[in-house]
């Protein structure tokens, strides 16, 4: 079964003459499925190769304009799935949206860190860059009735949303398949590309986050507990972010004295592997992490719609020394706009210093009853 992908859309409309298309995301989210279905339904001449090939990485690390022609012949589209894997990616891909005409390329990276920093600088003003996550609720709004999707809801936030996971009706193999990402997937860009002297602290270092959901995160404290220099942890976690493990939220401030702006609060990309993490597939009524559970998924479904939909948004957490908090602030078309999640609906009142020095602001509570508009 085949769920419709957003990126898919979005990579049709943008893919034009002498550009490339970079999509990004991680391991095991969908990025081979989504290239092939857009194959399948194309008039182009194409050729298709993989990183993982070595006679592709001999032509296309070249850097030799007339070996690139040779390998591209009459192909009108050249897709390079796992780009990250050629040396000197940018700079070929450069040679040939400039020197071919016509020419129309796709290129996927799971390691966001390595394929940006060969990419970025050589293709400025010749890409243009899709993400892509695990499945999105918005996605499957297109195939679900409202109904289903609220029977769903437990099961996505205990196994998250990746796409073997989601079409898998056996809860013992989506626990197999979700520690085998744990274990083989995760982290296999950063141990291949950087060489961590500490690998094994970085699966402690997630658990430790794992724990601290909706908490702002002391890099000191850390470092403390894993016997690492604060800088350490930084340079982690800022792995961890390129990869699409975690991504932070950092503390919303217009400079008052009273806001909190130091410390960052992380979340992950999918709630199922963060349970991995901690080996907890509990059901709901079973745990004492619900509310952390759930605040995770909906931001991170909701920053899946901002990408999706290109709506774009400067996002943070807002909470001052006194414990007045929000827990996610969207800054989008010079407004800003609260937001308390809440698993349990209840009613609650923006803080009144929120509304005294942001008097344009406005402020809702997202709960299980109003969530799907919010993120779909």
């Amino acid at each position: 079964m085949y769920i419709p992908q957003k990126q898919l859309e979005n990579l049709k409309k943008l893919l034009s003459p002498n550009k490339a298309v970079v999509i990004y995301g991680p391991r095991r989210c969908g990025k081979t499925t989504m290239i092939n279905r857009f194959l399948e339904g194309t008039a182009e001449k194409y050729i298709l190769v993989s990183g993982d090939d070595i006679t592709a990485r001999e032509y296309l690390g070249s850097q030799s304009l007339a070996k690139l022609k040779g390998f591209i012949g009459k192909s009108s589209l050249l897709v390079i799935d796992e780009a990250q894997r050629i040396k000197d990616i940018g700079q070929n891909l450069k040679l040939i949206v400039d020197h071919i005409k016509g020419i129309k390329v796709i290129v996927t990276g799971s390691s966001s860190f390595d394929l940006a920093k060969d990419i970025g600088e050589p293709l400025t003003g010749r890409k243009y860059t899709l993400k892509l996550f695990p499945i999105a609720q918005l996605e499957l709004s297109l195939i679900e009735q409202t109904i289903e999707t609220a029977a769903n809801l437990e099961n996505r936030l205990i196994y998250g949303s990746y796409p073997e996971v989601i079409l898998s009706d056996d809860n013992d193999m989506k626990e197999r398949y979700l520690k085998e990402i744990v274990s083989s997937y995760l982290y296999k860009d950063i141990l291949e590309l950087e060489g961590l002297r500490h690998p094994d602290k970085l699966i402690r270092l997630l658990q430790l986050l794992a724990f601290q959901i909706g908490k702002e995160v002391s890099f000191n404290e850390l470092g403390g507990q894993l016997g690492m220099s604060k800088n350490t942890v930084e340079r982690y976690l800022e792995l961890l972010e390129k990869v699409f493990v975690v991504f932070r939220l950092n503390g919303f401030s217009r400079n008052l004295r009273k806001e909190i702006v130091k410390n960052s609060r992380f979340y992950f990309y999918d709630t199922g592997v963060r349970n991995a993490l901690i080996n907890n597939f509990n059901t709901l009524s079973m745990r004492d992490d619900t509310g952390m559970l759930w605040e995770n998924y909906v931001i991170v479904e909701r920053l899946k719609r901002q990408e999706y939909l290109g709506s774009a948004a400067n996002n943070y957490f807002w909470r001052t020394y006194d414990q007045k908090e929000i827990d996610f602030v969207e800054e989008r078309g010079g407004k800003l706009y609260g937001y308390e999640i809440k698993w349990k609906a209840a009613k609650v009142k923006p803080p009144k210093i929120w509304l005294e020095s942001y008097k344009s602001a406005k402020f809702e509570v997202i709960t299980k009853e109003n969530y799907l508009g919010f993120i779909s």
